[in-house]
């Protein structure tokens, strides 16, 4: 095992990271351009974004099983070369038709980034190395939302929205030609056996884990409450009497904040070990959750700053969970890595999606329901620390006594 890692290395991670976010959230600001070229409707446009979305679930939990058998190389540079032509297509497309087609198969490429790059961290690198590399790209990631709607609203403005699409396709190409470089990672796998009987194996193994089941269980939680607010704060925020612009830059302190708390941790991490420090951040987190759910329900919110500031001391602690609790799901797991990333990623991702559907559905109860949805992501995440606590106390000893 690795406890160092090249600087071209960490790049290589942050843009395989950093992909989906770009192809999610640069386009966002060219929504109208687009609809009136392909003269369609708001609702056929916002369902490019549901297929993407849709896209990347589904194709995380076929990654992963196939990585682990045939290699992290080989899947993830054919990942990038369907991402670049996929997003071709998107280029090319004058019909809303083949435009929701091609989102779709863009995501089914560029999920394969999402779920490799974890992999091959748990299979190079011991687990305080690995956790300490989660906590460096992981904090990157949450520039994504922030700085790609501006990178694209400028290519939009200077070249047309297509243009948009031409730079995702360079940047699957610069990705794929740097996956090529790099060296595989995945364990051999036993060509005797059946791929069928091998992953009925590993997902059982996984499932049974209370670790794996706990730690996802925090991750998913602390992201199905920062996706609520991300659904129900425009709404919200516009009842308020905010404008769009005021809106944009309320996701500004947010980001700051997750970053905050992702290098913070990776300083932490230093002299602690992750299982003491998780339940110091989850005690923060949900806090900071019921500081929201206690102003929204007692009071009648005609500002936004009584819940945006406890909602960036919640960035703060999902910034520093997610590193550590990714790290505590994947590190028992190096012979299957991808497909316990790849399951991982797929749970957490559908639990957002109901936390999201569930804010959307009842938006006109604004604020009280974003709150709930919160709340009940916060139950989520105490049942997961309940679950995974001893284990990971237990691993983390274990791993002490073997240094």
């Amino acid at each position: 095992m690795k406890n160092s890692v090249p600087l071209t290395t960490m790049i290589w991670f942050a843009g395989l990271s950093m992909l989906g976010f770009l192809a999610t959230d640069m386009y966002l600001p060219a929504f109208e351009s687009i609809r009136l070229e392909m003269g369609t409707t708001q609702s056929m446009i916002g369902l490019s974004l549901t297929v993407f979305l849709l896209g990347m679930a589904l194709g995380q939990i076929v990654y992963g099983p196939l990585s682990d058998r045939i290699g992290r190389i080989k899947v993830l540079v054919g990942g990038m070369v369907l991402f670049s032509v996929a997003t071709a297509a998107c280029f090319m497309a004058d019909s809303i038709e083949v435009f929701l087609a091609a989102r779709f198969v863009q995501a089914l490429g560029a999920c394969s980034a999402s779920v490799i790059w974890q992999a091959v961290v748990i299979d190079r690198y011991d687990s305080k190395t690995s956790q300490r590399v989660f906590a460096t790209i992981m904090p990157l990631v949450a520039l994504s939302p922030a700085l790609a709607p501006l990178a694209g609203a400028a290519l939009e403005a200077h070249f047309g929205w297509r243009s948009i699409f031409i730079a995702l396709v360079g940047l699957g190409a610069v990705l794929a030609f740097t996956t090529l470089r790099q060296p595989e990672s995945a364990p051999v796998a036993s060509t005797d056996e059946n791929m069928g009987n091998k992953l009925v194996s590993d997902y059982k193994h996984i499932i049974s884990s209370r670790k794996f089941i706990g730690n996802m269980l925090i991750f998913a939680g602390c992201s199905a409450a920062f996706f609520a607010w991300l659904t129900g704060s425009p709404f919200v925020m516009t009842e308020m009497g905010y404008s769009g612009a005021d809106i944009g830059m309320s996701y500004v302190p947010q980001t700051i904040a997750f970053i905050v708390g992702g290098y913070s941790c990776r300083a932490l991490l230093n002299k602690y070990d992750g299982s003491a420090l998780l339940p110091w951040f989850v005690g923060l987190f949900i806090a900071s959750v019921s500081a929201i759910f206690l102003v929204s329900w007692q009071t009648d919110v005609t500002n936004i700053w009584p819940v945006l500031i406890p909602f960036c001391f919640l960035a703060v602690a999902n910034g520093a969970i997610y590193p550590i609790v990714v790290n505590k799901a994947l590190e028992t797991f190096k012979s299957c890595s991808a497909t316990a990333a790849g399951l991982l990623n797929f749970l957490q991702t559908m639990i957002c999606f109901v936390a999201s559907g569930i804010v959307s559905a009842l938006a006109a109860q604004g604020l009280l329901t974003v709150s709930a949805v919160m709340m009940g992501a916060a139950a989520s995440v105490a049942l997961g620390l309940i679950l995974s606590w001893n284990v990971n106390r237990v691993a983390a000893e274990d791993n002490a006594q073997a240094a």
